[in-house]
């Protein structure tokens, strides 16, 4: 298993900021999609933004305008940076790593966004 370390998450009020991480070892990080996908309490895991290996970005509807993902291959890192946060973005976010068949994932970070 390849790690995938998230860190970043807390409690935060409505409309505030948080900037997530996932720090990756072990792996050519650089060719790999990277992806944010989040589970609230009782919901499916849903997706959040996803960014290639391309640097070409994908975003869920909902969060579309108010969060971005961006890659840092020479830190082995993926940020998502969550502005104008609202109560349905509470959840645990977590990281994953896609590619050669394989399917990488983090534990995960708690955000919790009070209103």
């Amino acid at each position: 298993q390849v790690p995938l370390v998230e860190s970043g998450g807390g409690l935060v009020q409505a409309g505030g900021s948080l900037r997530l991480s996932c720090v990756a070892s072990g792996m050519t990080f650089k060719q790999y999609t990277l992806g944010w996908y989040r589970q609230a309490q009782g919901k499916q895991r849903e997706l959040v933004a996803t960014v290639t290996s391309a640097d070409n970005t994908n975003y869920a509807d909902a969060v579309k305008g108010r969060f971005t993902i961006a890659r840092e291959n020479v830190k082995n890192t993926v940020y998502l940076q969550m502005n104008s946060l609202r109560a349905e973005d509470t959840g645990v976010y977590s990281c994953n790593a896609k590619g050669f068949g394989l399917d990488y994932w983090g534990k995960g970070t708690l955000v919790t966004v009070s209103s």
